[in-house]
């Protein structure tokens, strides 16, 4: 009997153990601070994986590198008009009417992103968040985008509509739709049921 208890108290003890040692991985975007005692992963792109980025805040302003059809987190976060409302953003003509991209920022995210030459239609500064979904003119919500290879900035273009359209009918919500778009809009375009439908025309035209 004693054998057996002795067994049990030390079964017990290794449980407490373990159980104590173990912690939890909390994925969240780059900049951002996990919650005390937990340690903080991202995927091997350094994408956020859906978390909501801290929006406007640049951990990096040079040296930025486009990679995977996908933005340098660090250098391009995103950022949101937080005063803009589902019901503006859904009003035909907001996009224009919030757009403020004069040539001299535009040179600044090339030089960021260390593009020195370019060819027309190769690139286009693209607003990560775009316009349409409430996204600011803040150069953390700028990059050049490439067009090809696919999917390129057209296909963003496509992204952008179908979320915009997700958005005004009611079956996203403003902050989702935003998220979605600043951490991995390709897979939103995978996702999406007819990848060749509607217009590739949106607010970040060159």
């Amino acid at each position: 009997m004693r054998k057996y208890l002795s067994g049990l108290v030390v079964c017990i003890a290794l449980l407490v153990v373990f159980s104590a040692c173990s912690s939890t991985i909390t994925v969240a975007p780059p900049g951002a601070t996990a919650p005390s005692g937990q340690a903080t992963a991202t995927s091997s792109t350094g994408a956020p994986s859906g978390q909501e980025p801290n929006w406007g805040v640049q951990s990096k302003t040079t040296g930025c590198k486009a990679q995977g059809g996908l933005q340098d987190f660090a250098c391009t976060p995103g950022d949101i008009i937080k005063s803009a409302t589902k019901s503006q953003i859904c009003t035909p003509g907001y996009a224009g009417s919030v757009r403020n991209v004069p040539q001299s920022l535009k040179n600044k995210v090339y030089a960021s992103y260390g593009v020195k030459t370019r060819k027309p239609g190769q690139y286009e500064v693209d607003h990560l968040v775009s316009l349409q979904l409430g996204g600011s003119n803040n150069i953390a919500n700028l990059w050049p985008e490439i067009n090809a290879p696919k999917p390129g900035f057209h296909e963003k273009d496509r992204v952008e509509n179908y979320l915009h359209d997700q958005l005004c009918k009611g079956k996203m919500t403003l902050k989702q739709v935003q998220i979605a778009i600043a951490t991995n809009w390709l897979t939103v375009y995978k996702s999406m049921p007819n990848k060749s439908s509607g217009s590739s025309a949106n607010d970040d035209s060159e």
